[in-house]
């Protein structure tokens, strides 16, 4: 708790600082982790409904299932093991990591309506407020962080 004196913010010593809430979880890409991955992000954002009073608008429920989705199946088509799926929310976004085995970069292709496929890092980028890719020692991390509300 914090008091205010005078305009002076005085720590009573109750104050904690709230970590953002995180989730993790591991796919073997045995048929059905693509919807499994989906399921636990549509828990995650009940938890953070629930628990941290996180104003979810539908645009962003039906945005952050996509990115998992997309994220995942990438993970899943071009790596060669298993893969992992990180989820971290606030009360304003949520941050969605998939680390997989492969040290391909995933590769965003021009805009091509006729094209077949391939359109994977496109819907990302076109729902994200913000993407990073690196390397890391065991592969690839792929992020990227969708807002809550508009």
């Amino acid at each position: 708790m914090t008091e205010h004196l005078g305009g002076t913010v005085v720590p009573t010593g109750f104050d904690v600082p709230v970590e953002p809430l995180r989730r993790a979880a591991h796919y073997t890409g045995e048929p059905g982790c693509i919807a499994e991955a989906r399921t636990f992000a549509a828990q995650f954002l009940d938890q953070l409904r629930n628990e941290w009073c996180a104003s979810i608008d539908s645009r962003a429920d039906g945005e952050l299932l996509l990115v998992v989705s997309e994220l995942v199946t990438n993970a899943d088509r071009h790596s060669n093991g298993p893969y992992i799926l990180e989820l971290e929310g606030t009360d304003s976004a949520v941050r969605v990591c998939v680390y997989d085995s492969s040290v391909a970069l995933p590769r965003r292709y021009p805009r091509d309506p006729e094209r077949v496929g391939r359109h994977g890092m496109e819907i990302v980028h076109a729902l994200a407020a913000e993407i990073t890719v690196e390397r890391v020692p065991v592969g690839k991390r792929v992020c990227a962080r969708i807002e809550l509300a508009r």
